[in-house]
């Protein structure tokens, strides 16, 4: 099962979760948005795609630049962040029991199928 975060106003998240439906992959859709992901849920996603904080925010919003966070901010302010402003969060995002991929490129989810 791979639970995807999506946003189907996004072109990327649209062509992701149709990469995933093609290969034939069990999905379960989260409108992450709407349902926005608790602080818990965002540092289990950080720790599976072994990244930082940083690296899976979108850094262009305007609420970013609003709320003066940046890298040096280390990895809690930001996860509370997004937590608090799901927009924050790169996606889409495809989570299994193990691991997480951002798909972007969109190709990085055939790493799940």
């Amino acid at each position: 099962m791979i639970t995807y975060w999506h946003n189907p106003r996004c072109s990327k998240s649209r062509a992701g979760l149709a990469l995933l439906e093609d290969g034939g992959a069990e999905i379960a859709v989260r409108l992450y948005l709407k349902d926005a992901p608790s602080v818990a849920e965002l540092t289990e996603v950080v720790a599976k795609l072994g990244i930082t904080a940083i690296e899976m925010m979108r850094t262009g919003e305007k609420i970013f630049k609003e709320q003066k966070l940046n890298a040096s901010d280390g990895d809690a302010p930001l996860i509370a962040a997004m937590s608090e402003n799901p927009i924050l969060i790169e996606r889409p995002i495809a989570i299994t029991q193990s691991t997480a991929v951002i798909g972007r490129p969109t190709e990085a989810l055939n790493q799940l199928l």
